[in-house]
């Protein structure tokens, strides 16, 4: 690919005479003069070397180097530095080849293997490559129910991570779906499309689930979890959904991240978003195409399963590397560390008086205090990030493998 070359005066002479204008300026005649802005109030320009001075001074005011026990829907993991060196290869990173996977086997294989991956750890039939995130993934999912059931209310567990639910409401509000929050599952359950519950749920506890008759179950879950926990298949989930943000995808101040949604063969062609499959070719070759496509790029748009189920391609190549680089073992090892560390911290915390409000947790509880707001800032003095405030009294608390022995002494040494 070759470097960018700047317009010179003759090139730009040339263009506006082709255009039929004078000057760059009668571009934007029909701006009001109002709404444009008279001057960019710029410094002078700066050598090379005098801006890496200044850009690296503006950079060193950045605290980056807090100890994080933060959670909610985005944790700090581990992630392997080839996966940047992968990802970032131009194969991959150009803005239209992950988008049009059409014209590249190599992004249609990568989506075929992340599907094969996410229906092999929910124990799912099938799985799309991604949809925008895991509220988007929740709202697509209650879309499907409906669209499955004919029936437009919805059960929703009041426990679901907060984000989400403000996703739900406005696709719903939408679609004309009336969603019904619950801390318990009505007996009876005949009149709802279906019903959602997240597990870990937003306060980091697991919950028990039985499948409610006649009512389609959606769970909601984070997808690292299931190193140990049982798949959601196993009781009963008839669509899967989540976050893949664990997946050596960085924080990224809360994104871009992606979702995902899995579900039994016989819903597929109610899932949203793309679907890679593995086939041969003319010459019997192994070959992936896009398959079953329900989009509105490839149907009529009255006719799509979604008309917003924006695909993320290249973060979801970042979570299949991943999961092949620690394989099984070693992405069993990533959620065991995480949820020992979890339960050590947890203990700790016991011992000093400040109770776990938790009864089953994977890798995130909320602790009781006095007063978060001192108890937080008291920990951030100390250069650690302690938790997510959720009222005057609670904490959210996370731990994954990146936390060490000696991170979780530092935490109890400054509460």
């Amino acid at each position: 690919m070759n470097n960018f070359l700047v317009h010179n005066n003759s090139d730009k002479a040339e263009m506006l005479d082709i255009i039929g204008i004078n000057k760059i300026e009668d571009l934007f005649k029909m701006i009001p003069t109002s709404a444009r802005t008279a001057k960019l109030d710029l410094p002078q320009a700066l050598s090379e070397m005098e801006t890496q001075k200044k850009v690296k001074a503006l950079a060193n005011k950045n605290k980056t180097d807090y100890i994080s026990f933060l959670g909610g829907g985005v944790y700090n993991k581990f992630i392997p530095a080839c996966i940047g060196q992968i990802a970032n290869r131009f194969e991959f990173l150009t803005a239209y080849t992950p988008y049009q996977a059409e014209i590249s086997q190599g992004t249609l294989q990568v989506m075929y293997e992340f599907q094969t991956m996410i229906s092999r750890l929910t124990g799912m039939d099938i799985s799309n490559a991604t949809v925008y995130d895991g509220g988007t993934a929740c709202a697509e999912a209650i879309l499907m129910a409906k669209r499955i059931s004919k029936k437009s209310k919805v059960l929703v567990a009041e426990n679901l991570n907060p984000e989400y639910k403000k996703v739900i409401n406005t696709y719903s509000w939408a679609n004309g779906i009336d969603i019904v929050y619950f801390k318990n599952i009505p007996d009876n359950t005949d009149d709802y499309a279906c019903v959602l519950i997240q597990t870990p749920d937003y306060y980091g506890e697991i919950q028990e689930i039985i499948k409610p008759a006649n009512t389609l179950l959606i769970v909601c879950t984070d997808i690292s979890t299931l190193s140990i926990l049982k798949p959601p298949s196993e009781y009963g989930a008839d669509i899967v959904v989540g976050d893949i943000q664990t997946l050596g995808i960085p924080q990224e101040f809360g994104g871009p991240h992606a979702g995902f949604i899995a579900c039994k063969e016989k819903f597929m062609r109610q899932l949203p978003g793309r679907l890679a499959g593995r086939t041969v070719d003319a010459d019997g070759n192994q070959a992936f195409c896009l398959t079953i496509q329900t989009r509105e790029q490839h149907i009529k748009r009255e006719k799509a399963t979604s008309n917003i189920c924006s695909n993320q391609a290249l973060i979801g190549l970042c979570a299949t590397v991943y999961l092949s680089l620690l394989g099984e073992k070693g992405f069993r090892q990533a959620g065991y560390l995480s949820s020992r560390q979890a339960h050590k911290l947890s203990e700790k915390l016991t011992e000093k008086g400040i109770p776990t409000l938790n009864k089953n947790f994977f890798n995130e509880f909320v602790i009781k205090v006095k007063n978060a707001d001192n108890y937080l800032e008291k920990l951030k003095s100390a250069g650690i990030l302690g938790g997510i405030k959720l009222d005057e009294n609670k904490i959210l608390i996370a731990a994954t493998e990146m936390i060490s022995d000696e991170d979780i002494e530092k935490y109890i040494e400054n509460i």
